[in-house]
C-alpha cells in the first residue's frame, strides 16, 4: 500500500462517523470472498487558495483497489474530492460532500406527463453502452453539460450511446432527452429517471427485476439511500464478479467496478432500497 492510500485509510478511520465505512468495506469484501491485494492512491490538485497566512488546496484522490476473488483479479477505482488547509504549520483534512439533487416537485405530481404513448422499439447495444461507461467513468464528454451531481446525466449518456432514442423535447417534464444544452428531468435527476424507466411504454424503458444477480452489463440500478421513497443515485452495470453479482460504474463520486450494493459508500444507510432495471427489452 503506498503512502497516499495509507493516509487516506487512516483519515477515514479516524474521522468521527466514517470509521464505520471502512469496517463495512472490509466486511463486504469478506462476505464476497474478496481479498484486497493492493491499494494505491494518486492525488491531483485542481484549486489552490492562499490568504491570511493560510493555504487551502482542493484535490482529487484517485484510489485503485486490486481485488482477488476465486483466483480472478479485477481493479476497482474511486475518485474522491478532498480539501486540506495549512495554517501555522497545522494541516486539516476535509472530505468534500456533494449536495444531493434537489427534488423536482412536478416529477411526482405530473408523472403521467413524463411518458409518451406512441409506441416504437429500439435495439439496445449493451456493448456500446458499457464501452461508453468505461471511457467516461472518470471524465466528462464535452458534448454534454457537466452537473455538480452528475450520476444520472452520466447514466443517460451511457443509455444514449447504447442506442436509446430521445423523445419529448422541449418539454422538460416529458420524455427523456438532451438538446441544445437543455434536458428533461428524467435525463439528469435520479428520482425522475427511476420513474421514467418503470413507466415508459416505448423507446427507452426498463423492466423491473427482483434481484441484483439477474442484471447483466448495460442494465441500471437506482438507489434510495434513506429508504424514504426519493431515489438519490443511479449506476450502470459494466461487469459481473466471480459469483455473478453486478459491478457498476458511476459519476458524482466517480467509481468503476464497484460492488452494486454500495455498502462501501458514506451515503449508505440500513434503510437503503434498490430498483433493478433490465434495459432494452
Amino acid at each position: 500500500m503506498d503512502r497516499l492510500a495509507n493516509w487516506w485509510l487512516d483519515f477515514f478511520q479516524a474521522e468521527p462517523g466514517r470509521e464505520k465505512w471502512w469496517e463495512r468495506k472490509k466486511a463486504l469484501c469478506q462476505d464476497r470472498g474478496v481479498e484486497v491485494t493492493q491499494i494505491r492512491g494518486n492525488g491531483h490538485v485542481f484549486e489552490e487558495l492562499r490568504y491570511d497566512q493560510q493555504s487551502t488546496f482542493q484535490y482529487l484522490l484517485h484510489l485503485s483497489f486490486l481485488m482477488k476473488q476465486k483466483g480472478y483479479f479485477y481493479q476497482e477505482e474511486h475518485v474522491l474530492p478532498l480539501k486540506f488547509r495549512v495554517r501555522n504549520e497545522q494541516i486539516e483534512h476535509i472530505k468534500l460532500d456533494v449536495q444531493p439533487e434537489k427534488h423536482v416537485e412536478s416529477i411526482s405530481s405530473e408523472l403521467a406527463d413524463i411518458h409518451d404513448t406512441a409506441g416504437y422499439r429500439f435495439n439496445y447495444d449493451r456493448l456500446a453502452a458499457v464501452k461508453y461507461a468505461e471511457r467516461w467513468w472518470n471524465d466528462y464528454n464535452p458534448a454534454f453539460r457537466k452537473f455538480q451531481v452528475d450520476c444520472t446525466n452520466y447514466i443517460s449518456q451511457c443509455l444514449y450511446a447504447g442506442g436509446a432514442p430521445m423523445r419529448g423535447a422541449p418539454n422538460r417534464g416529458k420524455g427523456w432527452w438532451y438538446q441544445n444544452d437543455n434536458w428533461s428531468y428524467s435525463w439528469a435527476v435520479a428520482h425522475a429517471l427511476r420513474w421514467y424507466l418503470s413507466g415508459s411504454t416505448q423507446g427507452l424503458k426498463g423492466r423491473e427485476l427482483e434481484s441484483a444477480d439477474e442484471l447483466i452489463p448495460g442494465d441500471v440500478i437506482c438507489y434510495d439511500f434513506e429508504g424514504d421513497g426519493r431515489f438519490d443515485h443511479n449506476t450502470i452495470v459494466v461487469a459481473k464478479d466471480a459469483y455473478g453479482m453486478p459491478l457498476v460504474n458511476a459519476h458524482t463520486e466517480n467509481s468503476r467496478n464497484r460492488y452494486w450494493s454500495y455498502e462501501d459508500s458514506t451515503a449508505w444507510t440500513p434503510n437503503i432500497t434498490y430498483k433493478f432495471f433490465r434495459i432494452g427489452e
